[in-house]
């Protein structure tokens, strides 16, 4: 290039001796760089000079002494930060506004350390331990109590029931049934091995048993309707002799009148009322 030649590519004035930029190799006096080329800061909205500092983040640029926290407006120049909502904060304002709480020890959990998550709460990972051996969690299997979480070995060591059936661990849930605990799914009819634990059931010999079973079983049949006696919900029934009824069966052979409470007559396998037995060769009961 010629001195003759050596003129701002967008204005045409002459370089020589002046300060200039190249770009894309071609000259520019400052002016019209400026004015061309530019970047605008975020924050004063005024143009960043060729002589200025260009600071940029994600296709944003800033002035460097514009480039600062939005919240203390400590300068951020050559410092950690974190961008929240398109604002930039230093890594203490960030933390005291945006970063997890520790469940444990209530204080900030940093951005970049690792933290452990766990029924919506958040903890240090060195926080997150088991209640009794005090030793890290992790992401080791875990059992939640009231008063804290445990590690299975010292969960089963403190507090685990064992299931009278299969004899292993019960973690949670379960029933108890004569002062004994079960699985869920241990506890079934001791007849026909259906599961019971949504199911009445009654018990024979410390034995359960639903009620299809115990009633073809065990159960009592009703001298008048030949259905079982279970008892169940406070029902009551009457026994007499070698005989039972269902309550709401107890009436008198003849005119059907309930003999709960009264006095009533019996010949052979039925029952009368006294009146209705009265000319019956009966015993008097």
């Amino acid at each position: 290039m010629t001195t003759a030649q050596f003129d701002c590519q967008y204005c045409t004035a002459s370089l020589l001796g002046k300060k200039y930029v190249l770009k894309d190799d071609n000259p520019y006096c400052v002016s019209c760089y400026d004015r061309i080329f530019s970047n605008y800061c975020e924050e004063c909205k005024e143009p960043i000079e060729s002589d200025s500092k260009d600071l940029c983040y994600k296709g944003r640029h800033w002035h460097e002494g514009c480039f600062n926290c939005a919240k203390c407006n400590h300068s951020l120049v050559e410092k950690p930060f974190a961008a929240k909502d398109e604002r930039l904060l230093c890594s203490e304002c960030y933390s005291n506004e945006c970063s997890s709480k520790c469940f444990h020890c209530k204080r900030t959990i940093m951005p970049g350390s690792r933290k452990m998550e766990f029924k919506g709460n958040y903890w240090h990972e060195t926080c997150f331990v088991c209640e009794h051996c005090r030793q890290p969690i992790g992401t080791k299997p875990l059992i939640s109590k009231e008063n804290g979480n445990y590690c299975v070995p010292c969960f089963e060591k403190e507090f685990a029931h064992y299931c009278s059936f299969c004899k292993k661990v019960i973690t949670s849930g379960g029933i108890t049934f004569h002062d004994q605990p079960w699985h869920k799914e241990c506890f079934l009819c001791s007849g026909c091995r259906k599961e019971l634990c949504e199911e009445e059931f009654m018990s024979k010999d410390d034995y359960p048993f639903c009620l299809d079973c115990y009633n073809h079983l065990y159960a009592k049949k009703c001298s008048a309707c030949t259905k079982p006696i279970t008892g169940l919900r406070g029902a009551k029934f009457i026994c007499f002799q070698d005989r039972q009824w269902h309550s709401e069966c107890f009436n008198c052979g003849k005119c059907s009148v309930s003999l709960v409470g009264e006095g009533f007559l019996t010949q052979n396998k039925e029952i009368f009322c006294r009146k209705c037995g009265s000319g019956v060769d009966a015993d008097n009961k």
